[in-house]
């Protein structure tokens, strides 16, 4: 699947968190532990990703969940 990403993705986000990696973030809307419709037509995936320590990265996507709209790790993840 191709995927992309918001203006907002790579000017802020990654400005941001520079430690976010894009293939976690596929990986996340992949194979998510979790996934709910946002509002305002957007998507969230919640993954475990390995190389945060474990953590539980939030992707946020547009409504066709192939562009990339905002990620950061989540600490008030419940299952």
């Amino acid at each position: 699947m191709d995927y992309q990403y918001t203006d907002y993705f790579l000017n802020e986000v990654l400005r941001k968190r520079p430690y976010i990696d894009k293939k976690w973030c596929i990986e996340v809307i992949e194979n998510p532990i979790k996934t709910e419709k946002q509002g305002n037509n957007r998507y969230r995936f919640w993954g475990k990703v390995d190389q945060l320590g474990g953590r539980i990265l939030r992707v946020v996507t547009l409504s066709d969940r192939k562009t990339i709209h905002n990620a950061f790790p989540d600490r008030s993840f419940k299952t």
